[in-house]
């Protein structure tokens, strides 16, 4: 069992690349995809990279990359149009060709999955009538907007404590079995309940426990509407989740 969370790299399959977070941003913001504000998005992208750094996420080198690329569209931004003699390519084009197609992609490989059994692995000729429009399934959180959420909480937090107090840290996989605790009297709860007078360490622990505990599968995390208050069900018994052996494998110290 892991003693604290000093030193610990958390590596989870559910965040993915740097586009899904440009895409997220701008359809959080509502912006015009073919007009990103590059400034404004460079600026909100990197305040996530420094809350997955204080988390101590591991984060794949492309989100880095993409940093240094939105920063250098940024730069050339600055010089962009100023010479009207001179008919010149606008420097975010490349960026929203990509984020473009990518979406496309997305929106098709989400489709796709939606699909039963038949329909994804054999495929046959399709009936006369048009396929209805897929809605959404219910609200799930998307993993960008949790990060938002716990950026909100961390900030109101002091970065450092008046007085310092020497006591064992709490584990992740320790917070985990509090939050199983939790669950068992309450079908649902509000995210920002569990960090209420929680030290800044803590929330950092309770973050990571609820990150575990959604890749376990032990906890749903959704939203009743987009941009709304988040809330955590459990997704099995709660016999199953205190009887759940967490896998050390996920967790490294």
């Amino acid at each position: 069992m892991l003693q604290n969370n000093e030193n610990c790299t958390i590596s989870l399959e559910i965040f993915e690349g740097p586009l899904d977070l440009l895409i997220y941003l701008i359809r959080k913001d509502d912006l015009d995809i073919y007009d990103i504000p590059i400034s404004g998005i460079l600026e909100q992208y990197q305040n996530y990279l420094g809350v997955l750094e204080e988390l101590d996420i591991d984060v794949a080198g492309e989100f880095i990359l993409m940093a240094s690329e939105l920063a250098h569209i940024k730069s050339k931004m600055l010089l962009f149009g100023k010479n009207e003699e001179e008919e010149e390519d606008d420097p975010r084009a490349d960026l929203i060709a990509r984020l473009v197609e990518y979406q496309r992609y997305k929106f098709a490989s989400g489709w796709l999955l939606q699909r039963n059994i038949l329909g994804r692995d054999v495929f046959k000729r399709p009936p006369v009538q048009e396929p209805a429009v897929i809605e959404e399934e219910e609200l799930s959180i998307e993993p960008f907007a949790l990060i938002s959420k716990f950026s909100e909480i961390l900030k109101k937090a002091p970065r450092h404590q008046v007085h310092e107090i020497e006591m064992e840290r709490i584990s992740v996989t320790e917070r985990i079995y509090q939050i199983v605790e939790t669950l068992k009297n309450n079908a649902d709860i509000d995210f920002e309940f569990l960090f209420q007078e929680k030290t800044r360490s803590e929330m950092v622990v309770t973050f990571l426990a609820i990150l575990e505990m959604a890749k376990l599968k032990m906890i749903r995390i959704f939203q009743v509407e987009h941009f709304g208050t988040i809330r955590l069900s459990r997704s099995m018994q709660v016999g199953d989740m205190e009887e759940m052996q967490i896998p050390k494998d996920t967790i490294i110290q």
